[in-house]
């Protein structure tokens, strides 16, 4: 199972990113893809649009030293799948989600990503997920 939603997160990201840098929405690229992706997948995707208020308003809060739109694209498309991991899937430990995030991060964007990554999701998770 643990795999199997790493490559969902994977494809995830990829569709965000796709979506962002060919200024489409993210369902809209869903929904012309000609294979469906992977069900947690589509899940992510589609949930970041449906929450982008939400997602954004808690990383323009804890983003700090920088604006969400002045990130580097993976740094904020990870992000945004992150919080909304945090955000409505509570069946997702927290540190799960920091940890496949802060992976991410490391693997596709810069070299500091990680740790900056990491800390902007620490303190979003203090705030929603308290009881963690």
């Amino acid at each position: 199972m643990a795999g199997a939603r790493r490559r969902a997160r994977e494809r995830a990201l990829e569709l965000l990113y796709e979506a962002e840098t060919k200024a489409l929405s993210p369902t809209l690229l869903l929904a012309e893809l000609p294979v469906a992706p992977e069900e947690y997948a589509a899940k992510l995707v589609s949930g970041v649009e449906r929450r982008a208020q939400d997602v954004s308003d808690l990383l323009g809060r804890f983003a700090t030293g920088w604006s969400v739109e002045r990130m580097p694209v993976v740094d904020r498309c990870v992000l945004r799948m992150a919080v909304y991991e945090l955000l409505d899937e509570p069946d997702v430990p927290m540190a799960v989600v920091l940890d496949e995030a802060v992976e991410l991060a490391k693997t596709y964007s810069t070299e500091d990503s990680g740790r900056y990554v990491n800390g902007v999701l620490s303190a979003v998770a203090a705030e929603v997920r308290k009881d963690e």
